[in-house]
């Protein structure tokens, strides 16, 4: 896309008081102006977006409305990270945006002028635009137009977004850059959070591939269509960031990581090159581990405030970040053993689906959200993807137990800390190494831990629960699966977790089960099960959360 710039002065001012100067950024339906307003007598940003020819006065009426609205919300809730609409016009085929000026660069010129990127400095920008979709998620609002355009880079580093309020006020799927719609967008479906994580996904590959995954191919529907279609194409130059893009440009919403995953990724990233950051051992570790806003209202946090715009405390990034990542964060993916020796069975029973709690050091547990779970019995799940926080010590650390642990080595190869009490029950072989080993207190209603080993792993943590596990529970008296198989990480490498409930009356039982891949076809999976009556025993919750976190391999 050529970005030349092109000097234009206009005949009229917009909406009587903006005049336009100079375009210095475009992008595909949309360019972006230095502009005057000649009211106040102060620099400001216009852009000109456009609409669909044949949208209706009412619809221009309420996109004019709902662009100032949003905008200003996000102001309020984000200052300094979105940008500050002053006013919006919307006339036959255009919107007029104005707003204050941005001290700062849009992605698309700096790509243009620079090139692609690394993946640390894209990280770095991809980690400050994430804490701002953050702050809108929560309140929920879905961007649903983010572009590199829509980025406008500060010389530290840090971001502010422009473009909030717009998806959905037409009945166009997108109305500009169409190569960043998610699948879901681009076969017209209802929106959500993950069609913004989609989008980042697809600015992170444009940073450090120099092309945006779906190449625009001149007509809207076209570029849409194959967005919906099409096969990523595989990136080359992303590095440390390619689990994350690929993660990201799921086809299957529900299948995307989540943001905390993604924030834990991008960090790690960081983290391993923090030279390039500067010293930033002042930052608490306490405020690096939580998401909340300071004082003030930011989303942001201090780490606006830090030279190259991270403000995290990569000194404390690996015992604090990760213990903010989603109930199917970071420790047991998809390394389930593929055909008969993956499937549940006898010995390994459903794993219960509590979810994992606590990180070293500072970090904090948080216990997952329940809501009555179908099926039969009392049990309890969780209410929604981004309801639970759990952590893994990072590599090589080392973490305090709970009272009344201790830390088993299997002659296996792996270990994890258990309650004194628990015993190793019993081991059941398969196929090509596979194995599987129960941990539990000994009684025919006790909690269970099943860890199983396979080198017939496939490649996609979340394929192996829906295509070789699912398929065995199915077949079991009662099975029902409680939410969706949701992608993760377990310390940095690809997992999945999947919950289900099995049995009936007294038997049913609740588990949680995350699989993770080794590699070369090798991985793990761990599977915590419970009578569905006691699904919310706190006990139960200490004995998951922990052999998750500890969990060696």
């Amino acid at each position: 896309m050529a970005m030349a710039e092109a000097y234009v002065v206009a005949d009229e001012l917009v909406a009587g008081r903006f005049r336009l100067l100079e375009v210095f950024a475009r992008e595909t339906g949309r360019e972006w102006w230095r502009a005057e307003d000649v009211r106040e007598n102060r620099a400001c940003l216009v852009t000109r977006t456009a609409l669909p020819s044949t949208a209706d006065q009412d619809t221009l009426r309420r996109t004019r409305s709902r662009v100032v609205r949003t905008s200003e919300t996000m102001r309020l809730l984000c200052p300094g990270g979105a940008a500050a609409v002053i006013d919006a016009v919307v006339e036959p085929g255009t919107l007029w945006t104005a707003a204050q000026w941005i001290d700062g660069t849009p992605l698309t010129r700096l790509l243009e002028e620079e090139g692609p990127f690394d993946p640390v400095r894209a990280a770095g920008i991809g980690l400050e635009v994430l804490d701002v979709l953050r702050t809108a998620h929560e309140e929920g609002i879905t961007h649903g137009e983010l572009s590199p355009g829509q980025i406008f880079v500060r010389d530290g580093g840090t971001v502010v977004i422009a473009g909030f309020g717009l998806a959905g006020t037409t009945l166009a799927p997108r109305v500009a850059a169409p190569s960043y719609a998610s699948p879901e967008q681009a076969r017209d479906e209802r929106i959500g959070p993950a069609a913004d994580l989609w989008a980042l996904g697809a600015i992170l590959y444009t940073m450090t591939e120099g092309r945006p995954p779906f190449r625009d191919r001149g007509r809207t529907e076209a570029t849409l269509r194959a967005v919906a279609r099409l096969p990523l194409r595989a990136p080359l130059r992303t590095g440390p960031l390619t689990r994350t893009v690929e993660g990201l440009l799921r086809k299957n919403s529900r299948e995307r990581l989540s943001r905390p995953v993604v924030r834990a990724s991008l960090v790690r990233v960081l983290e391993e090159d923090a030279g390039a950051y500067g010293a930033v051992a002042d930052a608490p570790a306490s405020e690096a581990a939580s998401e909340a806003a300071p004082p003030g209202g930011s989303p942001l946090r201090s780490r606006r405030a830090l030279a190259a715009g991270v403000c995290l405390a990569v000194v404390a990034v690996a015992a604090a970040v990760l213990a903010v990542t989603h109930q199917s964060s970071e420790e047991d993916a998809g390394a389930l053993p593929s055909g008969a020796t993956a499937s549940a069975g006898a010995g390994a029973g459903p794993s219960a689906g509590l979810s994992p709690g606590t990180g070293q050091g500072t970090a904090t547990a948080t216990a997952p959200s329940r809501s009555a779970a179908p099926g039969n019995g009392t049990t309890a799940a969780p209410t929604s993807d981004r309801t639970r926080s759990q952590s893994a010590p990072a590599p090589g650390t080392s973490a305090a137990l709970p009272a009344g642990f201790r830390t088993y080595t299997a002659p296996e190869g792996f270990s994890l800390a258990l309650p004194e009490d628990w015993k190793r029950e019993g081991i059941r072989s398969g196929a090509a190494n596979s194995y599987r080993i129960t941990f539990g207190p000994g009684g025919a209603s006790s909690p269970t831990l099943a860890v199983t080993y396979s080198e017939r792993v496939g490649s996609d943590p979340v394929a192996v629960w829906r295509d070789d596990v699912e398929p065995g529970l199915a077949r079991e008296d009662g099975y029902q699966r409680v939410g969706e198989i949701e992608a993760t990480e377990q310390q940095g490498r690809p997992a999945a977790d999947m919950e289900w409930l099995s049995g009936t009356g007294q038997a049913r039982t609740h588990t949680f089960g995350r699989g993770f891949l080794l590699g070369g076809g090798r991985g793990y999976s761990l599977r915590f099960t419970t009578p569905a009556a006691e699904w919310d025993d706190p006990a139960n919750e200490a004995v998951l959360r922990t052999a998750l976190r500890t969990f060696r391999a």
